[in-house]
């Protein structure tokens, strides 16, 4: 058997719906997954009841050992994963610190799908800040893990362009997919010693700092290719937002347009094809919008019936 066909033992980590391909493609190629980590079950929906994350569920569904530490700085959780012989542990936005006890303890050590063209937008949300920063290109570091933050030695990357009407849900998407390809081969290749790891040049670093609701409101006084790369990079949250006759109104999806005639954040025209709200510097036309107790809506349906021209958003 060559080593590109010879299975693994392999710990997977992960949480989110973005780590969900890696862990269906390690099992597709029959890498034997003896273990998957993934945070413990949170409180989510009106009721507040404990649901598990998307990784959990498709282990459970692969019928796949569980197991939700709260940390794995607990000796004996150190243990527990040490005594599994794991060949390797793939790690895919898992969101727990790893000591230098873990990344060690896998023959192969400790390997990370990052969603960004390391060393840029190092850190939680790299998708959405190469969205919000116009990025032409993003794409896959498949790296080896160290103590610091993204900052390991690189063993394969994958560039991706950035469509410009592109959500970052809809670059999500793409990048999980290339992401779990992309692993597969690096892991067949870093079995056989076929890799030469690359060391990060730190000075080239970005940050990629979480998002936050306070990144919602929309300041009409920026440019319209701003507000719209602020639109995509907040969809699918946490949505960016604006404030019509004191109600809030988020903006789900939009464009920027030449031309303005009003001062920023006022209403130029609202008709079939949308809303268009005047900016520091041109339009940026209102594509799909949701009112406070609705379901997302064309921004042309919104429209119909009222009187929105000549109206402020805030």
């Amino acid at each position: 058997m060559s080593p590109a066909d010879r299975p693994l033992r392999v710990i997977f980590a992960g949480t989110p719906e973005f780590a969900v391909p890696t862990l269906e493609a390690l099992l597709a190629a029959r890498h034997d997954v003896v273990a998957v980590y993934s945070q413990p079950d949170r409180p989510a929906g009106r009721g507040r009841q404990l649901r598990p994350s998307p990784v959990k569920q498709c282990a459970l569904a692969h019928e796949l050992q569980v197991r939700q530490p709260r940390t794995l700085r607990d000796p004996e959780a150190q243990q527990a994963l040490s005594r599994l012989g794991a060949d390797v542990m793939v790690v895919v936005a898992y969101g727990l610190i790893l000591p230098p006890e873990v990344l060690s303890a896998p023959r192969l050590g400790c390997v990370n799908v990052h969603a960004s063209l390391l060393p840029r937008w190092r850190g939680a949300a790299p998708i959405q800040r190469a969205v919000l920063a116009g990025d032409a290109e993003t794409g896959i570091t498949i790296m080896q893990m160290e103590r610091g933050l993204d900052t390991g030695p690189m063993l394969a990357r994958e560039s991706l362009p950035i469509d410009d009407t592109e959500s970052a849900g809809g670059l999500h998407d793409r990048l999980a997919d290339l992401g779990a390809r992309l692993l597969v081969t690096t892991l067949a290749a870093l079995d056989a010693g076929e890799l030469t790891p690359e060391v990060q040049d730190d000075a080239e670093a970005t940050y990629a700092e979480k998002l936050s609701k306070a990144e919602a409101p929309l300041d009409w006084r920026r440019p319209a290719r701003d507000l719209d790369r602020q639109v995509r990079a907040l969809n699918p949250w946490p949505v960016a937002e604006a404030r019509l006759e004191d109600a809030p109104l988020r903006v789900w999806q939009a464009v920027p347009l030449q031309g303005q005639a009003e001062p920023p954040g006022h209403i130029v025209r609202a008709g079939p094809d949308g809303v268009d709200v005047a900016c520091g510097d041109g339009l940026l036309r209102l594509l799909q919008v949701q009112p406070p107790g609705k379901r997302a809506m064309r921004a042309g349906d919104f429209a119909n019936g009222r009187a929105l021209a000549g109206l402020i958003l805030e």
